[in-house]
């Protein structure tokens, strides 16, 4: 009897050691995926709240209420010119809507530099920078970098023609540098896709550049340059002319020598037998 209850006493003693074991690992893993949880919470960036579109709207089309939808961002990226509330968006009311400047994707926050201000439409007016106008450029296939233009790309701007008092010689300069596109023949669109050869490029210029663009445009030829995307350096004075262009020396100055007055003499001839001699009298002039 004695032995069947020591037989009991340590399988119970070897129950209870189990199960306190197990529950210790429970407690052990919980408390591991607790800390874990802690450490993803604190690794969390914060976000707030802005408007995307909720289907892709293309360039031209209208923006209402229903074609938006909230999305998070994370506050440290948040684009400049976002917006946060529907009213930011619709200010004079959400029947008032604003048209999209460029395609937008689906959750692609929605800037103020890709659409219109509210019932505003599409045309190059709303493209136009404060204080800036618009300028027309006419281009051939040439000129007009063979129809790889499109809005919002920069441009350098070449004059060609005679230039010079007397006898004129012909040059090329950059007049301006870092030009901004905003239209193509008639349209403001950005996101048009194929090569089409463009009859004007209208750029957008201080009002003193228009003089400038006016003038050049009116007394040569001008020519466009594209510039790259991620280029933001200014091009340098460029000056060519036809000797420059062929690598050919400038013309030879030739010295003007001055010549000393020489005094005049005055003679007349008289014969002494076989002899003419030249006597010096004075000049009667």
């Amino acid at each position: 009897m004695r032995g069947v209850f020591a037989l009991v006493l340590l399988v119970g003693m070897g129950l209870a050691g189990f199960a306190v074991y197990m529950v210790q690992g429970f407690v052990s893993q919980q408390e591991t995926a607790l800390a874990q949880e802690r450490a993803k919470t604190a690794q969390t960036v914060p976000t707030t709240q802005i408007y995307a579109p909720r289907r892709t709207i293309t360039y031209g089309e209208p923006i209402l209420p229903g074609d938006v939808t909230l999305i998070d961002y994370a506050i440290a990226f948040v684009p400049e010119g976002s917006f946060a509330t529907l009213e930011e968006i619709f200010p004079d009311g959400e029947d008032v809507p604003r048209i999209a400047l460029r395609q937008m994707e689906i959750n692609e926050p929605i800037l103020a530099i890709k659409v219109t201000q509210p019932g505003r439409d599409t045309g190059i007016t709303s493209r136009l920078s404060r204080g800036m106008r618009a300028f027309t450029i006419k281009v051939d296939v040439a000129s007009g970098v063979s129809g790889f233009l499109r809005p919002s790309h920069r441009v350098d701007v070449y004059w060609t023609g005679l230039a010079g008092n007397g006898n004129r010689q012909s040059f090329t300069q950059l007049i301006k540098s870092g030009v901004e596109i905003i239209a193509i023949d008639q349209t403001a669109d950005g996101d048009r896709s194929g090569v089409s050869i463009a009859r004007t490029v209208t750029v957008q210029v201080s009002p003193q550049d228009v003089g400038i663009l006016a003038q050049a445009q009116s007394s040569g030829a001008l020519t466009l340059s594209l510039v790259g995307d991620d280029d933001d350096s200014l091009s340098e004075n460029v000056l060519v002319d036809q000797r420059a262009l062929l690598g050919l020396a400038e013309d030879p100055v030739i010295a003007q020598v001055e010549v000393a007055p020489v005094d005049r003499v005055c003679t007349i001839k008289t014969r002494r037998g076989a002899d003419v001699l030249q006597i010096p009298v004075p000049c009667s002039d």
